[in-house]
């Protein structure tokens, strides 16, 4: 290999972001990308290459509430919130669900989720323990699901094809995450929930948070942001730090996605986003924390979040910390 390719090649590789010790053994090693915007929505910080395209995975539900705004479905509050969720499949989350379909006169028959069980991990023991199985209710996206076809029910579009990207409320998805993002949507894919995936920069993905939380009042992205803050339990789990940093950091807005995304704005308008390259969530909290701690958040939580214990014969052994 020449020298050239071994130094593009190094510089591809992302900087390590966490580090995992055990018995004061460094045994592994969670490489990454994030970047920090100023109030000013300047780039503050910036470690690893925010500009590649991530999919932001369920860090786009926001963006995705919002559409739902905007083509005219009119909900609040809790409804809206879980709209936005990664729910945890706790009783209240799966009770609104069925809510919201009944309420437009919807089956959840004609949710295209897939059938899954509660996304935490204490709710699917006591799921599987009462005899049930996995359904699409349960699966953690039912509340953006439901939204989804309550609003073409409202706009009489098509409910069966609503997932496809070119049906009209996925193109206004679309819209909604270029306006916040202030770029491009770079690739569409497929998420785990079936909904289409618009990918965007990491800069560009806490742009678009921070547009939320200094949007106008009225406006779809400021009530998107207003529900979810207003009732963080909704959006993820009583047992799910988003939902903690949301309640403890008043004005916070937090949404996590798979393999390991995050993004927050702060309520004065500063902003973080990164990614764990190898998709390991267990990251996520010690970055996380890490982060906030140097935006200078002073808060009892910032510790809870960054707090991972490895544990060995059922005693901590070492822990998973952040490596910047």
């Amino acid at each position: 290999m020449s020298s050239s390719s071994t130094s593009s090649t190094a510089a591809a590789i992302s900087p390590v972001l966490a580090e995992v010790v055990r018995s004061g053994f460094v045994e592994g090693r969670h490489r990454g990308s994030l970047v920090v915007l100023a109030a000013d929505g300047s780039v503050e910080m910036a470690l690893g290459d925010p500009s590649q395209l991530v999919f932001p995975r369920s860090s786009n539900k926001p963006m995705q509430a919002a559409a739902v705004l905007r083509a005219g479905l009119d909900i609040d509050g809790e409804r809206l919130a879980l709209a936005a969720a990664s729910h945890s499949g706790e009783d209240f989350h799966l009770e609104l669900v069925r809510k919201m379909l009944a309420g437009h006169g919807l089956s959840a028959d004609e949710l295209r989720t897939p059938a899954d069980l509660p996304l935490d991990p204490v709710e699917a023991e006591a799921y599987l323990a009462s005899g049930q199985v996995r359904d699409k209710v349960t699966m953690n996206c039912s509340g953006k699901h439901a939204a989804m076809l309550a609003v073409c029910a409202v706009n009489g579009w098509d409910r069966a094809g609503y997932l496809d990207p070119a049906h009209p409320l996925q193109q206004l998805v679309r819209t909604v995450v270029e306006d916040a993002a202030g770029e491009p949507v770079g690739a569409v894919g497929t998420d785990g929930c079936g909904a289409p995936l618009m990918a965007v920069s990491l800069t560009g993905l806490a742009r678009a948070f921070r547009h939320f939380v200094l949007a106008a009042p009225g406006t779809a992205e400021r009530r998107v942001a207003d529900a979810m803050r207003a009732h963080p339990e909704y959006v993820a789990g009583t047992r799910r730090p988003d939902t903690w940093l949301m309640r403890e950091v008043p004005g916070t807005l937090s949404k996590m996605g798979a393999e390991a995304v995050q993004a927050v704005a702060l309520e004065d308008g500063r902003a973080l986003a990164f990614k764990i390259d190898d998709g390991s969530t267990r990251a996520l909290g010690p970055v996380l924390a890490r982060t906030l701690a140097l935006m200078g958040v002073d808060s009892p939580v910032v510790a809870r979040i960054g707090h991972l214990p490895l544990l060995g014969g059922g005693v901590e052994v070492g822990s998973v910390r952040a490596a910047f």
